[in-house]
């Protein structure tokens, strides 16, 4: 088991969807929130076409979402979130794209980052992968060089250096958080997400089926754990 690297202290979590962040990694963020750290959210659509409902409008609900991911984000501690509003299933690889995770990353200069794996070889939701090999492609090299996006400098944005990104949903991990004891964190974090996980059951009927699933429920008395493929640039500290 992995132990959280002590020099990180701001993560900046870079996802897909509302909801993303509590499926993937919501143990590990509320650990880190309680063990201090400072955790930002960035998700780069409202998830507004989430919704099987002919009545339902891509304003109405990325409206309903945005404010279901505020609520997750502070069962589990994190006090800011931030929406790139582009319309689900619309991420594009884009130079404008790859600017707007760097100003972010430039902004909140975090010591992590975690984000979807982009380069998983088995089946991938087309935001997700996309989203993952943009952030990753800030973090290395882009945000590193006051020469890629210069006008950030005129904005008094310096270009930092972030050393490791966490993958999730990678099917090559090899960093594992225990997040035991933030299961039921995770889980009423997860639940605040009514619109999608309570869509088309009850909570008893969702509960249930989360049991046995990563990260959610433990199995046999073993630890439940997130489960992340660890990417480090430059020189570590000690």
């Amino acid at each position: 088991m992995e132990q959280l690297a002590p020099s990180g202290r701001r993560a900046l979590v870079v996802m897909a969807h509302p909801d993303d962040i509590e499926f993937s990694c919501g143990g590990t963020v509320a650990r880190w929130c309680d063990e201090g750290w400072e955790v930002t959210f960035l998700l780069a659509t409202s998830g507004d076409k989430g919704s099987k409902d002919p009545e339902m409008t891509p304003e109405r609900l990325a409206a309903i979402r945005e404010e279901e991911q505020r609520a997750a984000a502070a069962v589990l501690g994190v006090r800011h979130v931030e929406f790139l509003r582009c319309p689900d299933g619309y991420v594009e690889d884009t130079v404008q794209m790859r600017e707007r995770v760097v100003r972010a990353i430039r902004r909140f200069r975090p010591d992590v980052v975690v984000t979807w794996d982009g380069f998983r070889r088995s089946f991938n939701h087309r935001d997700h992968r996309t989203i993952g090999v943009v952030t990753v492609d800030a973090v290395f090299p882009l945000s590193r060089s006051g020469l890629y996006f210069p006008e950030h400098l005129a904005e008094g944005l310096e270009p930092h250096r972030t050393n490791e990104v966490l993958l999730a949903g990678s099917d090559q991990p090899d960093y594992l958080v225990d997040v035991s004891r933030y299961v039921e964190r995770k889980i009423e974090a997860a639940l605040r997400h009514e619109s999608q996980v309570l869509r088309d059951r009850s909570r008893d009927e969702w509960l249930a089926a989360a049991r046995g699933r990563a990260g959610f429920v433990p199995r046999g008395g073993a630890p439940a754990v997130e489960a992340f493929r660890r990417l480090r640039f430059g020189r570590q500290p000690a």
